[in-house]
């Protein structure tokens, strides 16, 4: 089982999709775009060993980016630990963003 498979079995992840509005604003702004601020997000948010407000830090609407990570499980790092088992309180990895930003883009391309 993989983890969109794990994913789609969780009520609460799976609630979550991409609406007409969200969708338009990936076709005006283009995928790579989308990747680009998937890509800030999870750098700025995501990856330091500390965050001061972990749990708060991705809005629940917004940015199509946003509605992915809690779709994904990567909006913070305990649910990225609990999902992930990438580990709370340590810098993640370039490698471990890379998995994280593209777990993020194809649940994008998927809706």
């Amino acid at each position: 089982m993989d983890i969109f498979d794990k994913l789609a079995n969780s009520k609460f992840r799976s609630k979550f999709k991409l609406k007409d509005k969200e969708k338009l604003y990936i076709e005006e702004k283009g995928i790579e775009t989308i990747k680009s601020h998937a890509k800030d997000f999870i750098s700025k948010r995501i990856a330091p060993a500390e965050i001061a407000n972990d749990g708060k830090q991705t809005p629940m609407k917004g940015h199509p980016v946003f509605i992915a990570q809690h779709a994904t499980a990567t909006c913070c790092r305990g649910c990225i630990e609990k999902w992930h088992h990438f580990k709370k309180g340590v810098q993640l990895t370039e490698s471990q963003q890379e998995y994280l930003v593209n777990i993020i883009m194809e649940w994008i391309k998927r809706q």
